[in-house]
């Protein structure tokens, strides 16, 4: 009778330990889960934050080319196209269209060559209409700014 009993024992003892092996394995797969879920989403988040600043950069660099292209329009007189290259990261390409009287001069006497539309008094010394692209290539995936923008001369 006793080598039943120590039979019966054995027997509830390996099963203890198969089904101990077994809820291990099934801990240390859903430790691993949540372990992977977890560095995705740091991955993700750090992408997001890198195009999100570079994209509030543009943004920043959009408003900035349109200043530079106004000064260059004083201190040169019309021009179409002006392009500019900030931090050697950031590629800024403005494309100006002006809005002048009927004589088509801007207010240093150069002619201007693109003009959209002529102006009804001379007191209003004239526009120019400004698209401003702003790009760049330095995160995960390109980025470009787009704005349109009405300057007074």
């Amino acid at each position: 009778m006793q080598r039943k009993n120590y039979i019966l024992s054995m027997v509830t003892h390996k099963k203890r330990a198969a089904m101990a092996m077994i809820m291990a394995i099934a801990v240390i797969v859903i430790f691993g889960t949540i372990m992977a879920l977890s560095l995705s989403l740091t991955m993700q988040t750090g992408k997001r934050t890198t195009d999100l600043y570079l994209y509030e950069q543009s943004v920043l660099y959009a408003k900035s080319a349109a200043e530079l292209a106004l000064l260059d329009i004083a201190q040169n007189g019309c021009s179409n196209t002006f392009d500019i290259n900030f931090d050697g990261i950031y590629d800024a390409n403005v494309t100006m269209r002006y809005v002048y009287d009927g004589a088509t001069t801007n207010v240093l006497g150069v002619a201007c060559d693109e003009y959209i539309s002529y102006i009804t008094t001379p007191e209003q010394n004239g526009s120019v209409l400004m698209d401003i692209a702003v790009s760049t290539n330095a995160g995960t995936e390109p980025i470009r700014y787009f704005k349109r923008s009405i300057q007074k001369l």
